[in-house]
């Protein structure tokens, strides 16, 4: 399955805000962050996580909101990362 660069973009930019805000953007801010309107930023999510086991992410089921974005998890697991001493985020 070919990915869009869009998808390619999304998926770097969710990691990215994982990294700086310790969790998932909502579609929201992920058009804004792309420069995107809310339905092109939301569409392009779900084509992101559709791309299945090569983009190890996916969204809550039957929502817009991301549940996992490997390597992080949006929902609080045994698995704690943290990064010179700050806790931040759950691992998958």
């Amino acid at each position: 399955m070919a990915v869009s660069e869009l998808a390619k973009s999304s998926y770097a930019t969710v990691l990215r805000f994982f990294v700086d805000h310790g969790r998932a953007p909502h579609y929201s801010e992920l058009a804004t962050a792309l420069d995107i309107d809310l339905e092109e930023a939301r569409s392009v999510l779900h084509e992101t996580a559709d791309a299945g086991p090569v983009a190890g992410c996916w969204l809550a089921r039957d929502t817009d909101l991301v549940e996992s974005w490997a390597p992080f998890s949006n929902i609080p697991t045994h698995f704690r990362i943290s990064v010179d001493g700050v806790e931040r985020w759950f691992g998958q």
